[in-house]
């Protein structure tokens, strides 16, 4: 499967004591700080977050030290703490891998990942919230957005349209970012975004800021995948795109998973974190950002 792969892990990450309080008011520009809270963080591998709207739900998946093994969790904040992540109770049986939750932009459903139809094959699936705030009944979403392949890290744009990643054939790479657009009726139209996102090689994760105008990609350009900011170029009439160029992370291991705030302006995101195997970090992406994203628990 494409989603899995065996990771070195290196003893000493880059800025490794720092560490940033959720609500920091500065942070450098150049360099991440790890960001995840005390009570999600194991020697295991924590991976793409998702944080509801009042910032008081916080989803993710964790893997095992050699990124495999995936399984949902999720930490409700309470009493100024987030507390020991659980299995959502719609999860699948033990054993069947489910990974990159999101929630939409009203916090009303949640899409994420899951080979509990067919093993070693993630597609995509979603859950909403009944009229109590409870999670209802998983449903896995129709083709084309599912297909054969695997699918990956889906995100619902603030105009209903779905964001995700596929090894489908059809796009330029191995692996593609994919946008489906539903059409009248219950018909979906899935087309691969255009050059420079989509390349030959394999670009497989993204996000998309709220106002549509940044996306960052994970994408692997030789060795590693790493992470690559883009702006809406309105002089582009055919593309609209430009590549500003690679968020600062570290080179020698990979990121994936990557979380934009609202505004665009900071980044969270999983990379290696020496012998905690993975964590989620935090990354300024220009001067002047929300400094009240992530919010803090309280």
């Amino acid at each position: 499967m494409g989603y899995r792969w065996t990771i070195a892990l290196v003893a000493t990450a880059l800025c490794g004591a720092c560490h940033a309080t959720p609500g920091d008011s500065k942070l450098p520009i150049d360099t991440p700080v790890r960001w995840t809270p005390q009570a999600l963080s194991t020697d295991q591998y924590e991976s793409s977050p998702t944080l509801s709207p009042d910032g008081r739900e916080l989803f993710f998946f964790r893997a095992d030290r050699q990124f495999d093994n995936y399984r949902l969790l999720y930490s409700r904040c309470e009493k100024d703490q987030w507390f020991a992540p659980v299995e959502p109770p719609f999860a699948a049986s033990p054993g069947v891998l489910e990974a990159d939750p999101a929630f939409s932009p009203d916090g009303q459903r949640l899409y994420y990942v899951s080979a509990r139809d067919r093993p070693d094959d993630l597609d995509i699936w979603k859950v909403e919230r009944n009229s109590d705030g409870q999670w209802g009944q998983p449903q896995r979403l129709p083709e084309p957005i599912n297909s054969p392949q695997t699918e990956l890290l889906p995100r619902e744009l603030a105009d209903g349209r779905l964001l995700f990643g596929s090894n489908r054939p059809g796009g330029p790479g191995g692996r593609d970012l994919y946008v489906a657009t539903q059409q009248a009726g219950d018909g979906w139209e899935v087309k691969p975004l255009p050059a420079p996102i989509n390349t030959a090689g394999d670009e497989y994760e993204a996000d998309l800021s709220r106002d549509g105008r940044v996306m960052v990609v994970v994408a692997n350009r030789g060795e590693r995948s790493h992470l690559y900011l883009f702006d809406r170029d309105d002089k582009d009439n055919h593309n609209g795109w430009r590549e500003r160029g690679r968020v600062p992370a570290r080179d020698d291991v990979f990121q994936v998973g990557p979380l934009l705030s609202p505004d665009g302006k900071r980044l969270l995101f999983a990379q290696a974190d020496g012998e905690r195997s993975g964590e989620l970090f935090l990354a300024e992406l220009q001067p002047d950002s929300d400094a009240a994203w992530p919010p803090v628990c309280k």
